[in-house]
């Protein structure tokens, strides 16, 4: 009998053995196996390349420091508190469109203003969005928007009126 609990006792060391060493080969496998598969680019599913459905384009836009320079194409003025175009500004886009075709070399700064009163970060972004309105309407008639530069608002009073200093100039720069 002690025989055979001595032979019993070998049979589990074995086993535990085997077991230790098959543990051993197969994480060291299954560990290079892994980093193979990490290596390889495997190319994403079609539905996954697929463009999403809708996409935004954020365009940045890049406001110049430039002193006031150039002839002066046109004067747009706008509303209180408001960035839209004017009734009256058709005929002055469409002239100054026409004077960038006819110039290929020149191109466009537009300059927004602001007056004092109110928040003054609140009205340099309401000239900003002015000038934006007429670069819109610039492009919709067919000037490159890479002709198109916009200055940063500035602070005026134009001539003392109020109404004066909401205005967006248009200069033909070389």
């Amino acid at each position: 009998m002690y025989q055979e609990d001595k032979d019993d006792t070998q049979r589990v060391g074995l086993w535990i053995t085997f077991g230790v060493v098959a543990l051993v080969i197969i994480s060291t496998v299954s560990a290079m196996v892994v980093r193979q598969l990490q290596s390889i680019d495997v190319p994403a599913p079609a539905a996954a390349v697929a463009a999403p459905a809708a996409v935004v384009v954020v365009e940045e836009i890049v406001l110049i420091e430039a002193p006031l320079a150039g002839d002066l194409a046109a004067t747009l003025y706008f509303g209180t508190a408001e960035s839209a175009l004017p009734a009256e500004a058709a005929p002055l886009i469409a002239a100054v469109a026409q004077a960038m075709a006819a110039a290929p070399a020149r191109k466009l700064v537009l300059s927004g203003f602001h007056d004092e009163s109110g928040d003054a970060a609140r009205n340099a972004e309401l000239a900003k969005q002015r000038a934006l309105s007429v670069r819109t309407a610039l492009v919709a008639s067919g000037v490159d928007k890479s002709r198109i530069a916009l200055r940063k608002p500035e602070v005026t009073t134009g001539s003392g009126s109020d109404q004066e200093a909401r205005r967006v100039e248009l200069r033909l720069v070389d």
